[in-house]
């Protein structure tokens, strides 16, 4: 009678039934098999297409910040590249200039030891170039920041470490002017011409006339039939006349010619000097031949 009643409990039947069904489907789940069910592939590919759904965007929004907050770490890089570029850029720069000096200076270090070692009774004075006038070509000239206070006297003889450059033309209080040597012209009355001669050799002699401006060569004259000079010799002034201290080198012979009359020889002469990019230059200082002539006239 009881188990009567017990069946006709429609609930309990069911409860019963759905336990038994969900042993029945953990047993199956959890047993060793290969194949999945297709409820159980229904699940997953619902569960993996929902993912897919919301996982691609949520990854290209997140990449998308990524990528920014990365450019603006870039451009910040950048930045600070950009400075450290200028920075060694200039520091290579003031360094080559300061190696650039430094060499040049050690080379008029020793262009001086040298000239003292000649026993020659001159001072070498550094000069800075302060400008350059190249406004007309057959008439250039430079300014050095020496000037009367420092000693400098008008026809003082300025040098490089090459060769001759020119003389003092003017002087004023702190700077003085200089007649570049390329300016010599026979032609011109007022044009001073060097006396010569080749080192070496004492007993040849020339003038130094004038400047080819289209050759970029000096012309010297008056040299005589059976004087030694050749090619290749070192030509410096040498001081005859009082006008032009002796001893300085002013070129290289390159080449000799007949005179216009046939009694002399005339030389062609490179110039020792360049006459450009000049820093810094040196002014003779040679005896001043007034304070000579009154410590003689004291005696």
């Amino acid at each position: 009678m009881r188990l009567f009643k017990l069946l006709g409990n429609k609930r309990l039947i069911i409860l019963l039934f759905g336990l038994i069904l969900f042993i029945a489907l953990m047993g199956f789940t959890l047993g060793g098999r290969l194949k999945m069910s297709w409820p159980e592939k229904i699940v997953h590919d619902t569960v993996t297409f929902v993912q897919q759904l919301v996982y691609k965007p949520a990854s290209y929004i997140a990449n998308f910040f990524h990528d920014i907050a990365t450019l603006k770490e870039l451009h910040e890089e950048n930045e600070r590249l950009k400075i450290v570029e200028a920075h060694y850029i200039r520091d290579k720069a003031y360094y080559s200039e300061v190696q650039a000096t430094n060499e040049r200076l050690m080379e008029e270090l020793k262009f001086t030891e040298r000239q003292k070692q000649l026993n020659l009774p001159y001072e070498y004075r550094i000069a800075q170039v302060s400008s350059i006038n190249v406004a007309d070509p057959f008439n250039q000239t430079l300014n050095l920041n020496l000037g009367e206070i420092n000693g400098v006297r008008q026809g003082m003889p300025v040098i490089s470490v090459d060769g001759v450059v020119g003389t003092i033309s003017r002087v004023y209080e702190f700077s003085s002017t200089v007649q570049l040597l390329t300016n010599l012209d026979e032609k011109d009355p007022n044009s001073r011409p060097i006396s010569a001669t080749v080192l070496g050799k004492s007993d040849s002699f020339g003038m130094i006339e004038s400047y080819d401006h289209s050759s970029g060569t000096f012309t010297m004259t008056r040299i005589e039939e059976n004087d030694k000079v050749k090619v290749g010799d070192t030509i410096i002034s040498s001081g005859f006349g009082g006008v032009f201290p002796g001893g300085l080198i002013i070129g290289t012979v390159v080449s000799l010619q007949q005179g216009d009359l046939g009694l002399t020889r005339t030389a062609t002469i490179e110039p020792a000097a360049t006459y450009r990019d000049w820093r810094e230059l040196f002014i003779v200082f040679t005896p001043d031949p007034e304070v000579n002539g009154s410590k003689k006239e004291d005696k």
